[in-house]
């Protein structure tokens, strides 16, 4: 076997451990159906993999504006792009198992998701001291919503995202643990409130948001 050939074998080796690890996390994923539909998440990729991304070379940014909207820090987003995949594994690895068709067949089978026709979009987000999300839903052209964490450190442990009931209100109802591995699943609607309140963060919160995508999703260039 040739070098190239070798490299192609451990890259399509890795993949289907990523495959493995998550469909695994699939079949044991805790339903949750109040105030909405909600999966919670344990080991959801395998371990060297949130290791690897937990340890991509970006600092977390500084001299964010904290208003509680993402879009607002825009310009220092971190996505699996095209070219982030070819400077690191980890993000090729992870990128082409969310594409495996067996990998979205399993999606909607455990949650009723259509996602015909969807693109794949991953961020890599490190959120510090001071970030909190208002109660929002996502917007119409995200079809799947996942939340992956990647830290185990225990000033983290409730840094996860908190789920709501809708206005007038927006009652808080729970949060997500947040754990290495930990996660969460919703498939976004008019009801489906979630966020971060604004509590002490110590550290870096890190994680990724896996979307599945409509195809008029307009900035392109976030896309896997």
């Amino acid at each position: 076997m040739s070098l190239s050939e070798d490299i192609r074998e451990s890259e399509h080796s890795g993949v289907e451990e990523t495959v493995a690890g998550f469909l695994d996390c699939l079949e044991r994923a805790r339903h949750e159906a109040w105030p909405y539909d909600y999966w919670l998440l344990e080991r959801a990729l395998p371990e060297r993999d949130i290791d690897a991304i937990a340890s991509l070379p970006f600092a977390p940014p500084t001299g964010l504006a904290f208003n509680g909207r993402r879009e607002t820090n825009n310009a220092t987003r971190v996505y699996f792009t095209p070219e982030n995949q070819a400077r690191f594994p980890v993000c090729r690895r992870v990128a082409h198992a969310f594409k495996q068709a067996r990998v979205i067949a399993a999606i909607e089978a455990l949650t009723g998701a259509d996602l015909s026709d969807t693109r794949l979009r991953i961020e890599y987000c490190q959120d510090t001291r001071g970030f909190w999300l208002e109660p929002h839903t996502d917007i119409a052209v995200k079809k799947f919503t996942m939340l992956i964490y990647l830290s185990d450190d225990p000033a983290l442990a409730n840094a996860g995202t908190d789920v709501h009931e809708g206005p007038p209100d927006f009652r808080y109802v729970t949060s997500a643990p947040y754990g290495k591995g930990k996660g969460l699943i919703f498939i976004p609607g008019d009801n489906t409130w979630h966020g971060v309140g604004k509590r002490p963060i110590e550290g870096v919160r890190k994680s990724i948001i896996v979307n599945y995508v409509a195809p008029e999703w307009r900035d392109t260039w976030e896309l896997a």
